[in-house]
């Protein structure tokens, strides 16, 4: 009996000691399973990597891509533009082409959001491929190219040439940087940005701001920028070139933000009056007093912010904008930021003046200094723009753009500008980009065709204009 127990109970020892055996073997044999399977898995993923997911972000990707086109555009603004094309031209163009890199490129910045729903009329943004991988340099490239053929639609064929040479050499670089696919994708997502960002534009107004002018009634005389019509009924404007308006319609304009114009009203030039006691004579006094005096350093200063022969009509801001962001060392990201809020600051602003500036249709110095102060003969440095004078559009333009450059960039940003090193002008340089808008502003009391509380207040409305801009504007979400 005591032997069956015995065996009974080494039978039953065997059997458990085989089932724990036969457990363990199983369990290790699916934790290998598993880990081979994980393996396979992440392997996978890796093959698919450029297939799936957004990967890299645009600060991963250089700020070249910007810098090509903004120089090409350069070429374009060198020569006339279409007639009654007008100064807006640049502006517009620096606008429309910022809000549209900036679109092509947000989805991969996660800080930032699209500007739908911000922006006066502005229609829903295309939306990406959720878990499929963006190549946000090329679809910047796409969005430029698709943009600035549209945007100068007379531009020349070597400068049509260009933006198909500069469009298919970077595609050709992207190409070897991500596969097919997403390449296809990227190209088509910034395309169809930009077409519906040239649709909305195509809706603001520009086509009217350029008629032929006919000034009103209250607004024929000596103090005004244009004072009469000449012999058969022809306008008589500002000598010696006696150019024709510039954006009289500025106010039929859209403006890209909604109440930018809220504080914006600058203070009134002083009353007009020929009395020399007066402070409009005093004013006029002080252009011809510094029009005798001016030093080599003043004239240098005047001639090199004069952008014509240049970049007029704003356009020197596209060459700026290229060398700041080389200077700076953007990244795709911060190069975005900054075009998008420069063009729109730009483009708010310089309608705003245009604005004010057919309101107060103020004589320029030019005709106040020979018809009323006696000086005949007396010039400007060069010809006065086709515009009344009150306020600067040097200076309202300039001030815009340095605050929102201070924006992205920073308050004690130092920089180097050569825009003009190809007409054999030295280069100028600043501690900040306030110091540059001061400089360009006195630059035209200098040249004889600005009031210096005229570039004042100009100063002030640009500054007015774009921190209602940056204030109202959230491009990063909240």
């Amino acid at each position: 009996m005591k032997k069956q127990m015995t065996k009974k109970l080494s039978a039953s020892k065997w059997f458990l000691l085989f089932s724990f055996s036969l457990l363990t073997f199983i369990s290790c044999q699916k934790e290998t399973n598993d880990f081979l399977a994980t393996e396979e898995s992440l392997s996978s993923q890796s093959n698919n990597s450029n297939e799936n997911g957004h990967l890299h972000q645009t600060n991963t990707y250089s700020a070249d891509v910007i810098v090509s086109w903004l120089n090409l555009q350069l070429d374009m603004l060198r020569v006339p533009l279409a007639p009654g094309a007008g100064s807006q031209a640049s502006s517009r163009a620096m606008a429309y082409c910022g809000i549209a890199i900036y679109e092509s490129v947000v989805p991969g910045m996660p800080a930032y959001q699209t500007l739908t729903g911000q922006l006066n009329d502005f229609p829903v943004m295309p939306s990406t491929m959720p878990g499929k991988a963006y190549h946000w340099a090329a679809s910047a490239n796409a969005a430029l190219a698709e943009m600035n053929r549209n945007l100068f639609p007379t531009a020349s064929a070597a400068n049509k040439a260009q933006i198909e040479n500069l469009y298919n050499t970077l595609q050709a670089n992207y190409a070897t940087e991500t596969d097919a696919a997403t390449l296809e994708r990227s190209v088509a997502f910034g395309k169809e940005v930009a077409t519906r960002v040239f649709a909305w534009a195509g809706a603001d107004g520009s086509g009217n701001v350029n008629a032929p002018y006919v000034p009103q009634s209250q607004f024929i005389g000596p103090a005004f920028w244009v004072q009469s019509l000449g012999a058969g009924n022809t306008l008589v404007t500002t000598p010696p070139n006696n150019p024709q308006a510039t954006n009289p319609y500025a106010y039929q304009l859209r403006l890209i933000t909604p109440d930018v114009t809220n504080g914006t009203a600058p203070e009134p030039p002083p009353p007009y009056s020929t009395n020399p006691a007066s402070p409009f004579y005093a004013m006029v006094q002080d252009v011809y007093d510094k029009s005798q005096s001016l030093t080599p350093a003043q004239i240098a200063m005047a001639l090199y912010h004069r952008d014509a022969p240049g970049y007029p009509g704003g356009g020197h801001f596209v060459a700026i904008l290229s060398q700041v962001l080389v200077q700076a060392g953007s990244m795709l990201d911060e190069a975005a930021l900054a075009y998008a809020k420069t063009g729109i600051a730009s483009f708010d602003a310089l309608t705003i003046c245009f604005v004010n500036k057919y309101a107060y249709n103020q004589v320029r110095p030019i005709n106040y200094i020979r018809n009323i102060m006696g000086y005949t003969t007396w010039n400007a440095l060069f010809n006065t723009p086709g515009h009344p004078e009150f306020p600067s559009a040097h200076a309202v333009n300039a001030s815009a753009i340095a605050t929102t450059l201070t924006d992205v960039l920073g308050t004690n940003f130092h920089f180097t500008i050569n825009s003009y090193a190809y007409l054999g002008l030295p280069d100028r340089s600043y501690d900040s980009f306030y110091e540059m808008a001061k400089e360009m502003a006195d630059s035209r009391v200098f040249a004889g065709i600005h009031y210096q509380a005229s570039c004042d207040k100009g100063l002030q409305l640009g500054e007015n204009v774009a921190q209602n801009i940056l204030s109202k504007v959230n491009f990063l979400k909240e």
